[in-house]
This record gives structure tokens, sequence and C-alpha cells, in this order.
């Protein structure tokens, strides 16, 4: 990872300007009062997602590798993607580039097709969110800017399934106390703790959502957010928060759903932890887009002093 990673490209994906617009609010309103520099892809395009990669895999990986040329010509070393799917798409295109020969075919015949320069394994770095405000900033540096502690909020960090899976497209992780674990992500616990929250001990914090089966069999995805909801408030948390918008749209529909559909009603908010982040950095609810959730979090927030 870059030393300092305080001006990155940024990289929003098609769902943070869409369902996960708060995202977006929220992670470009803590990057400015955070001091950092997001400086967004130059004419993006989708990174494939999953409707595209289950067609056809080496057109996804020439989508992502397409971004992440993007951001070689603008003179940018390192791409920031908030978008669990995203991230991952990203960082398995460079895999993929530097182990499979057909990939790099296909890329190569794809970018001449378009009349663009292939993009070639390691000329970018792909990081997450998480990665980009500890690597700018850390846990002590945030805790030093905090204006309104987390004090009291009692939190599940969900970092779900694509953040860290499969482990081999993810070579920095595990890499001893200070890298990310595959097994058991800390990065976001880090920050929040750093903002005054209370991490409670939350062992579903990878476990599926159940965001791709939304559509082919919506009782499946329900049952698994309905697992995820319940737990988390058996494990004593207010609040679960995320790092990635389709996880955070599912949680907040299925909770829903799983009220009206199995009877089954659950009180825990949803929030990704950039807004909480904003939050404590002493932003308003509004500046981090709490009124844009669905899962009204305002009366617990204010009920905090954080409203």
């Amino acid at each position: 990872m870059t030393d300092t990673c305080r001006e990155v490209a940024y990289y929003p994906g098609c769902a943070l300007e869409g369902t996960g617009h708060a995202y977006d609010r929220s992670t470009r309103a803590v990057g400015k009062a955070l001091g950092l520099r997001l400086v967004e892809l130059e004419g993006w395009n989708c990174c494939g997602a999953m409707e595209v990669k289950n067609i056809d895999p080496k057109l996804q990986t020439f989508l992502s590798a397409r971004n992440l040329g993007i951001a070689r010509r603008m003179g940018q070393r390192t791409v920031m993607a908030p978008c669990n799917g995203c991230y991952h798409n990203l960082k398995k295109a460079e895999y993929d580039l530097a182990h499979d020969p057909a990939s790099r075919a296909t890329v190569a015949e794809l970018a001449a097709r378009s009349g663009e320069t292939p993009y070639a394994a390691g000329e970018v770095e792909t990081i997450h969110a998480l990665d980009w405000i500890r690597a700018a900033i850390g846990p002590e540096g945030l805790k030093a800017r905090i204006r309104r502690s987390l004090a009291g909020l009692k939190v599940a960090n969900y970092y779900g399934c694509m953040y860290s899976r499969p482990r081999h497209i993810f070579p920095e992780k595990d890499q001893g106390p200070d890298s990310e674990s595959t097994s058991k992500p800390h990065f976001m616990d880090d920050l929040l703790a750093a903002a005054g929250a209370v991490n409670v001990e939350y062992p579903l914090k990878t476990a599926c959502c159940g965001g791709a089966h939304t559509l082919s069999d919506s009782d499946t995805s329900t049952r698994l957010v309905l697992n995820l909801l319940t737990t988390a408030e058996a494990c004593g948390a207010e609040v679960i928060a995320t790092e990635c918008p389709t996880c955070h749209s599912g949680l907040e529909m299925h909770q829903a759903r799983a009220a009206r559909v199995f009877g089954k009603a659950t009180r825990v908010k949803i929030l990704y932890f950039t807004q909480l982040l904003g939050l404590a950095l002493g932003l308003s609810a509004r500046a981090v887009g709490i009124h844009e959730n669905f899962a009204d979090a305002r009366d617990l927030l204010r009920a905090k002093g954080l409203g």
C-alpha cells in the first residue's frame, strides 16, 4: 500500500450513484473532513459486477482493467473503491492479469478495439475505503480528530463475504498484526473503536447476506439477513456498521421484508461506517446522508447525542 493514501483515484462504482448514494455522500464528506483528496476516475465504467461476470468472466476482467487503466492515464497510482463488489472485481482483475495469459490476451484484444493501451498488472494498486482511512490517518490520528465521541454506541461490524474472499486475490492481507485479516477482519473495528464506539463480538462479520440471490430467491436472502440481524441483537448491538452498498441495501430491505413476510421484527439499525465516522468528526446527520437510509436511525442517534 502507498505510504499515505492522502490522494487517491476514486472509483465510486454504479451502486454509489444509486441505492448506495449515502455511502458516496458520507465517504466524500469524511475524506474532506480528514483533509484527504478524492480524484474521481474520468469516464469510469461498471466493473462488470455479477451479471457480466456470470456470462463472460474475461469480459468482466477487461471492464475492471479499463478502470485501472484510466487511473494510470490520470497519473494516479492508487484506486480506492468503497464498494465490496467493485473492490473485489478490481483486485480479481489484477490477479487474473498477473497469472492468466488468456485474460491478458482478452484485455489486449478488447483494448485494441477501443483504441486504448491495455492495462498491465502492477501499474495501479486497488484499496478499499477502510484501507484508505486507516493508511492515511490511522486509528490514533482519527482519535485525535474526534469532536463527538461514539461512546456508548454498541456496534456490530459487518464486512460481508467479498471483502476478503477468495483469499488469493488479496496478497496484502494476512501479513502480520498491522495488516487486515481475511478470517477475522478488524480495520472497521479499529476505526470505530478510535471514534469511541463499543464493538461487540460479532461472529457473522464475514457471513454472506444473500445479495446475489435477492431477485432469484428472495426468501433465502431474507433468511440470511434475518440471521445477521438477530445475531447482532443477541450480541447486544444497537447498530450494524457496513462497508458495502449491496450488503447495506440488502440488510435494510430484508429487515423490512422479514417483518412483513415472516413476522420477524428486529430493531437494530443499519449505518455505513463512514456515516458513523462523519458524525464522530462533528459532521451533521444530513451531511453524511442519514436521511437517505431506509432504516431510520435518527431517534437512536439523538438519544446517543449524535443526532
